[in-house]
């Protein structure tokens, strides 16, 4: 059973929590690449930043809706939800657009039990951790090459 460490892209690049958006983005273009790890000075992975997270810079600000009841409004859209939304459409700088404390996988993870995180929770890019240092990256393309390799089944008419 092929395992995180089979699939997995060793040559990590990485960025810091204040890299500017504009050169996250040159490189996830560059590089062609779903996702970067972002880590401190230190090394330590303390998030992710994604496409999606800078596609979410192109997006309008959800206006909250409300509904009365019993002459009172109640508003449907939480006020921290809306912050950190503005938050992620104004950002100039990684740490104000990535996700942080991102799910991680270790070497020894099952493929498919990567793929379910991939599939279950939309992640495209999963940091791959070998104790506190990020030792690889798993994306989806790492996972869709793993069909590649498989034979495939052939009926006989």
């Amino acid at each position: 059973m092929l395992k995180a460490k089979d699939i997995m892209t060793t040559e990590i690049i990485t960025v810091s929590p204040e890299t500017e958006i504009a050169n996250a983005a040159k490189i996830l273009l560059e590089k062609r690449i779903n996702g970067l790890p972002v880590v401190d000075a230190f090394g330590k992975l303390v998030g992710i930043l994604c496409q999606s997270d800078l596609v979410a810079q192109q997006k309008s600000i959800p206006i909250p809706s409300v509904f009365t009841l019993l002459e009172s409004f109640i508003p449907l859209t939480s006020i921290k939800r809306i912050d950190k939304e503005v938050e992620k459409i104004a950002a100039l700088t990684v740490k104000q657009a990535m996700t942080a404390n991102p799910v991680t996988v270790s070497p020894e993870t099952d493929i498919e039990d990567v793929a379910k995180l991939m599939v279950d929770n939309k992640y495209h890019t999963l940091p791959v951790m070998k104790g506190d240092k990020v030792v690889g990256v798993v994306g989806k393309e790492d996972v869709l090459r793993t069909l590649l390799s498989k034979p495939q089944n052939k009926e006989l008419i």
